[in-house]
């Protein structure tokens, strides 16, 4: 009996696994000081410092001879607050509220270094943090059987190498090695008490782009990132039935994407960009879990649970502009709309996404001749995200009614070149 119990404690507690992107799906959309303040429009054309390395790694040959090295950080403030409309079953006893704030506050740092070998040849480093989640709901909240508490945390390094065909054409590439660490926990009802799931893994990735410079004003870029596949490996535990924990694996993809952008400095004062990204979401359908070794709840390679996604591919578009005040600032703004890979369907309070529209500003001071400084925000206006989530059988429920969410964020970013 107990092997069979277990397993829907396991499902309800893992359903946990809740957002604190500042993207679409999984995504940080924030990868360089610079590009926030103009809604990252333009990241594969821009080319303006070393974090072209990530965006775009043919944009290095627009840099200039020598070294540059530019160091970002970015202090992501999500609000994710839900409203119950009609929840039933174990999701009808108020408990102690509706989970006050799902988000959490982070910072993420960011670090790129570019260098020249030769007049056409360019290579270049760089640290990052593409994908994440965070979320902490309350303990006594009415949905803790579906979502309480959970972590997402990528670490990226791509080297990458940028060469100048010819005046006109650019060629790029670059490889990523990536960490992936997850951690999520849940308060399900029964004798299992709090259920964590841990778990990490490594895997490679490539990026490749192209730059096309169309006039001396105008230049178009294109690049494409790999898809990468990760089996993270860890264990999956119970508070309080010991013996039914046990390893767990699961498989999880993260998906490839390509950008066109647009750069044109359209006269001595004003630049002008664009930029559509397509992201392959619909690589996420489900996650299972799987035992690697025997427990009371179950034999080596058994499933643990299942969470449904059911992603669709998604659209990024973005529109912004450069205003140079004088010899020493420069200012920024920018819009942009991130489509959601979520549906109406199988979203929870696992990923509360919805349809997002940016708004961003930002200004860049030239603190001496080799050094900028930029300072960039943004606020994310994110549509109310409905749910209906069930309660895995045969617990009875549905967790009824929306979230309401935003995310701001503030980046800084020092430029220097050697």
């Amino acid at each position: 009996k107990t092997g069979r119990v277990i397993p829907i404690y396991v499902a309800l507690a893992l359903a946990a696994w809740s957002a604190e992107s500042v993207a679409a799906g999984l995504a940080l959309g924030t990868q360089s000081g610079s590009g926030t303040g103009n809604a990252f429009a333009g990241g594969a054309a821009a080319a303006e410092d070393a974090s072209t390395v990530w965006f775009n790694p043919a944009g290095m040959t627009l840099l200039p001879m020598g070294t540059q090295v530019a160091i970002a950080a970015h202090v992501l403030i999500p609000s994710f607050k839900f409203s119950n409309s009609g929840s039933t079953g174990i999701f009808a006893a108020p408990g102690t509220g509706d989970g006050s704030d799902g988000g959490d506050l982070a910072l993420i740092p960011q670090g790129y270094v570019a260098t020249s070998i030769t007049d056409r040849l360019r290579v270049g480093v760089g640290f990052n943090t593409p994908f994440g989640l965070k979320t902490d709901y309350d303990t006594g909240w009415r949905g803790k059987a579906v979502a309480l508490h959970a972590e997402l945390k990528t670490y990226n390094l791509n080297v990458g190498a940028g060469y100048k065909l010819t005046d006109a054409v650019s060629l790029g590439a670059g490889i990523s090695y990536q960490k992936l660490e997850l951690n999520f926990s849940g308060l399900p009802p029964g004798p299992s008490g709090v259920v964590t799931i841990s778990g990490d893994d490594k895997a490679f990735g490539f990026n490749l782009g192209a730059l096309f410079q169309l006039t001396n004003a105008t230049r178009v870029g294109v690049a494409y990132r790999s898809s990468m596949s990760f089996h993270p490996t860890g264990a999956a535990t119970f508070s309080a039935l010991a013996p039914a924990g046990s390893g767990s694996t699961t498989t999880v993809a993260e998906p490839e994407n390509v950008s066109m952008s647009v750069f044109s400095a359209v006269s001595p004062q004003w630049d002008v960009m664009a930029d559509a990204t397509w992201t392959r979401w619909s690589r996420i359908q489900a996650l299972t879990f799987v035992r690697t070794n025997a427990s009371i709840a179950g034999p080596a390679g058994s499933v643990i649970t299942t969470l449904p996604f059911s992603w669709s591919d998604s659209w990024r578009f973005s529109v912004g502009a450069n205003y140079k005040l004088n010899d020493s600032w420069k200012l920024r703004a920018g819009v942009a709309y991130d489509q959601s890979p979520t549906n109406d369907v199988t979203r929870t309070p696992r990923i509360p996404d919805q349809n997002r529209t940016w708004l961003a500003f930002g200004a860049q001071y030239r603190v001496s001749a080799a050094g900028k400084l930029d300072i960039g925000y943004a606020h994310e206006f994110i549509k109310d995200a409905s749910i209906n989530t069930p309660a895995p059988a045969p617990a009875p429920g549905f967790l009824v009614g929306s979230f309401k969410s935003y995310v701001d964020i503030l980046s800084i970013q020092y430029s220097h070149a050697f």
